[in-house]
């Protein structure tokens, strides 16, 4: 049948249909978390699953991580333009990783793509996307913040069948799983990932033949139709006008000058644009932003700033431009290396919402996020596995404050929405202890209302020649707040804390040697704070300062002595 654009008869069974669609998406979520041997997957929950129509449009993604959105709408674009529908049989499934041939994010983020047939045509893909711990390249986690090139980064997957008609390709399973350090958990988890989608698909098929295919090819136009018009009334509600803001990188992963990420947004009725003119060159480290994670990163600011409670489909993505000049550090030219973008992408997430909040009323602002991650790779010998072990971690930090709470404390904020590993789950799998996991001191802005805390994760090593690697930021450029609010602290990472031979590290440090004993420590930022700190409650202050989570000296310097006496009178 022709679908009709501006067909929508019942909102509320249009929902219902949309809810049905994200359920699929979710369960196969569930699934691939489940099943996953690594616990970079199961526990950590790096992994994503989402749901196309035939000519590779969203239909629907669910709640895990917004980043991955980006990359797998970039494979499903490479595998319509080499592979025609006719061409796909059912059983076939594509395997994708890289940001240049087939519109990835960084090559650990690996993308399996599968067409759901029914009736003998292709109706669907189902697509899902995890973070694997290592997939080769210099330097263990392939995720260094340092390396000069995408060709230090790992093995470089186009779109490629890596299963036909049901039976997988096991010579290009053992082809991929061998450039890692760590085979058997890639082939196991890499079958998982194509299992996952075939569980999908059924579910699918299941719905269609229930529904029947004019409905449910109707139910898509409408769900994509309604968001897509929410959204533009939305940006309609806002005033017109061009809206700049601007966050820097520290630097461009080597010791340098900070590297600026300016965003202008433009509102003009009901369209929204982007631009990044003025941003900084590509980096010569890690920290490039490719095309897909830039545009993903983007979609995520405009539907958790205007509406978070729109579909998570193809709607979104129909009305917004966005225009990044090329060779800049939001746009970068092959082969510069992007294995660190994620700390890019959160820290041009807070130039976006800055830019957002300009065309909003301060009762809707928020003060600056951590806006960064901080991610370590620990990798070594694993005497009771008799294998290598790559033990991946990303830290969260805090949340900026609101205009009527404070913000939250320990979170991972805008793309990366990963979880920390359990420091049980830590100490079984990896010869690994978990001195200390708290939250930090001061670290948040103070205000009216207070910035979210930074953490802190202490690992003491347990074996000779274990290397390690961060990909961090914000250890010069603290988080700010609005409205008088103060800034957060900063990032520090350091090896062997409070010892003589104590090191601060650089938020890029690449390929260290540690010994049996040795320590590292990483303590995130906060965030901003909100308002004047002359307003924050006594009560607030009091509670602060009981809960450890402000120092007197520090509230005394943000708050006054006399503030602070007050309280710590009541």
């Amino acid at each position: 049948m022709s679908a009709n654009s501006d067909h929508i008869e019942d909102p509320i069974q249009m929902e219902v249909f949309s809810n049905r669609l994200l359920a699929i998406a979710e369960d196969m979520g569930s699934i691939l978390i489940r099943s996953s041997f690594s616990s970079n997957i199961k526990e950590r929950r790096d992994c994503s699953t989402a749901l196309f129509d035939a000519q590779g449009r969203l239909i629907t993604q669910a709640d895990h991580i917004p980043i991955h959105l980006g990359a797998m709408i970039g494979a499903v674009e490479a595998m319509l333009k080499r592979y025609p529908l006719d061409s796909m049989q059912p059983g076939d499934a594509y395997i994708a990783n890289d940001p240049y041939l087939a519109g990835g994010s960084h090559l650990p983020d690996i993308s399996i793509i599968t067409p759901v047939h029914q009736d003998g045509k292709v109706r669907f893909f189902c697509g899902n996307i995890a973070h694997h711990a290592d997939v080769g390249g210099k330097t263990p986690g392939s995720t260094s913040g340092a390396s000069r090139s995408i060709f230090e980064e790992g093995i470089r997957l186009p779109i490629i069948r890596i299963a036909r008609a049901g039976e997988i390709d096991e010579d290009l399973l053992e082809l991929i799983a061998h450039n890692t350090r760590d085979p058997e958990e890639r082939l196991l988890d890499l079958r998982t990932q194509v299992g996952t989608n075939v569980r999908g698909g059924a579910m699918l098929v299941q719905l269609i033949e229930r529904m029947g295919w004019p409905a449910v090819e109707q139910a898509i136009e409408d769900i994509l139709t309604y968001t897509r018009r929410r959204l533009r009334n939305r940006v309609a509600a806002l005033p017109d006008g061009v809206y700049t803001f601007e966050r820097s990188m520290d630097d461009d992963g080597f010791p340098g000058e900070p590297v600026p990420i300016v965003c202008t947004a433009t509102v003009d009725g009901d369209r929204l644009s982007f631009s990044f003119d003025g941003s900084g060159p590509q980096a010569r480290g890690a920290i490039n932003l490719p095309d897909s994670a830039l545009k993903a990163s983007i979609y995520y600011c405009v539907k958790a700033v205007l509406d978070p409670g729109l579909m998570p489909n193809q709607g979104i993505i129909d009305p917004i431009s966005i225009s990044a000049p090329l060779g800049t550090i939001v746009n970068p030219k092959a082969p510069a290396a992007v294995a660190a973008r994620a700390v890019t992408s959160n820290r041009l997430c807070g130039a976006v919402f800055g830019a957002l909040y300009q065309a909003m009323p301060a009762d809707r602002v928020m003060a600056s996020c951590n806006d960064s991650t901080s991610a370590v790779s620990v990798s070594g010998w694993h005497n009771e596995r008799q294998a290598t072990y790559v033990y991946p971690e990303s830290m969260g930090g805090g949340a900026g404050a609101f205009s009527d709470r404070d913000g939250m404390d320990g979170v991972h904020v805008h793309t990366v929405n990963s979880t920390n590993l359990p420091a049980e789950a830590l100490e079984l799998e990896y010869p690994l202890i978990l001195d200390e996991y708290a939250l930090v001191t001061d670290s948040g802005g103070a205000g009216r209302h207070r910035g979210g805390m930074g953490m802190v994760r202490q690992i003491r090593i347990r074996e000779d020649n274990t290397t390690f690697s961060a990909r961090s930021d914000a250890h010069v450029i603290p988080a700010p707040g609005v409205f008088g609010g103060k800034s957060s602290n900063t990032t520090r990472i350091l090896r062997n804390p409070s010892q003589p031979n104590e090191e601060i590290l650089h938020s890029k440090a690449n390929g260290l040697t540690l010994s049996v004993g040795e320590v590292i420590r990483v303590e995130t930022l906060g965030g901003g704070g909100y308002g004047d700190p002359s307003e924050r409650a006594l009560e607030d202050i009091a509670r602060d300062l009981r809960e450890e989570k402000v120092s007197r000296a520090a509230a005394e310097r943000d708050y006054g002595s006399a503030r602070v006496e007050q309280a710590l009178a009541l």
